[in-house]
């Protein structure tokens, strides 16, 4: 009886001891089975915790109309400390390792839990007290996807976190190419990453968050190193490499019933249950609103930045030549802490996600075509001056931190 009671107690420890963080909204495939772990740093189980390369959802798939935004919501106390997190999208509903991910949100710093020095307990059944959401683009195509939550924990061991969920997105489909113009995952950490690891204590800066970015950072943004990606281009090549059978028949370009008004969508968190004699079968696209289901006014997904300067609005002065330049500005002095080369917060910028390494020491990133705030380097770090598509980020003070909390 004592080694039953004492086995029990040790396997309940144990249990705790590996308690990080698991997604809950979207709701996650039942296989894999839930884990709130991390990837295996061989990259075995990458991606989506599937080392078989099963999955199963029991017959449900989360309904997310384009153009709304959706709910995001978390299970258990392990935060380290917050770190940085993605949401990307898949129209493979079986994703393999050579699955294209692209991007539709970021949250830089703050994620999964914000102003957290730590973690929040030891228990991982409780809700995390931080709720977020993130848009569903309105240009890409409907059809069935599966959605991806990924994070870069800021406190303990270098880890890369993935839970999946299957989605059903529904309205009027838009062209593949606006999905295939969207950011690449970042991968850290593992083994599939090609050399991207993450320094601890950070909140990290993502080199191509996308147009739709929240940023929850307590202090100065990190930027990731060069070989974790760099500015996606217009035409990225990847888009093929991901057409297995998901691609190519659950991605159509126009939706066969298109709802009549696009402002109005299913609330977030909406599933599709199997019905009783057909548990197994994929839930068809076009059936997958439930008349019962509240609509409410959805939140466009990111607007198009408007044009640079009209014309039409020039002040009617004596100037001769009314053809002010809409390119980007030369660097002021002041916008920098006193350092050369930075832009004033909102100057015009290109290309998109263009990095501005500011005498060393702080930075900026060209965004939805506006210059961001200049933001310092962690402490200890250093970056090489001048614009880029990727930024550099080396270490010029090796230094130690003490972390108390660490899973």
């Amino acid at each position: 009886m004592f080694f039953t009671k004492t086995a029990i107690a040790a396997s309940g420890f144990a249990a705790l001891s590996h308690a990080h963080i698991l997604m809950n909204t979207p709701k996650i495939f039942t296989t894999p089975a839930a884990q709130n772990g991390p990837l295996l740093p061989d990259g075995s189980n990458f991606p989506c915790q599937a080392a078989g390369g099963v999955y199963n959802a029991n017959g449900f798939t989360n309904v997310m109309p384009l153009g709304s935004t959706q709910p995001l919501k978390f299970t258990g106390t392990a935060v380290h400390g917050g770190g940085s997190c993605q949401i990307s999208i898949t129209y493979d509903t079986a994703p393999t390792k050579n699955s294209v991910w692209k991007v539709i949100h970021s949250i830089e710093g703050g994620c999964p839990a914000k102003n957290t020095p730590g973690n929040l307990g030891n228990d991982p059944t409780a809700p995390v007290p931080f709720d977020y959401s993130f848009p569903i683009p309105d240009d890409i195509p409907t059809g069935n996807a599966t959605v991806a939550w990924t994070w870069l924990n800021k406190i303990g061991n270098r880890e890369f976190y993935m839970n999946c969920a299957p989605v059903t997105l529904t309205g009027t489909g838009g062209d593949k190419s606006n999905w295939e113009s969207l950011p690449d995952m970042v991968v850290a950490n593992i083994a599939p990453a090609n050399g991207c690891v993450t320094v601890e204590g950070q909140d990290y800066a993502y080199p191509n968050p996308g147009k739709s970015v929240d940023i929850f950072a307590s202090g100065a943004l990190s930027p990731l190193g060069a070989n974790c990606g760099a500015a996606a281009s217009p035409a990225s090549g990847s888009g093929g490499s991901g057409g297995s059978g998901g691609s190519g028949s659950s991605a159509p370009t126009t939706a066969a019933a298109a709802p009549p008004s696009p402002s109005t969508t299913l609330a977030g968190g909406v599933f599709i249950e199997p019905s009783p004699t057909k548990s197994a079968a994929s839930p068809p696209a076009a059936t997958t609103q439930p008349a019962a289901a509240q609509p409410v006014a959805s939140q466009p997904s990111t607007p198009k930045p408007p044009a640079a300067q009209s014309p039409a609005v020039q002040p009617p002065a004596a100037q001769p030549s009314p053809t002010q330049p809409a390119a980007q500005p030369a660097p002021s002095t002041s916008g920098g802490g006193g350092t050369s080369g930075a832009f004033a917060a909102g100057a015009a910028c290109s290309p998109e996600g263009q990095w501005n390494c500011i005498g060393g020491t702080s930075f900026q990133r060209c965004g939805s075509g506006a210059w961001s705030a200049v933001q310092a380097l962690a402490a200890g770090t250093s970056c090489t001056a001048g614009q880029s598509a990727a930024i550099n980020i080396v270490a010029t003070k090796a230094r130690r931190v003490a972390v108390p909390f660490r899973a």
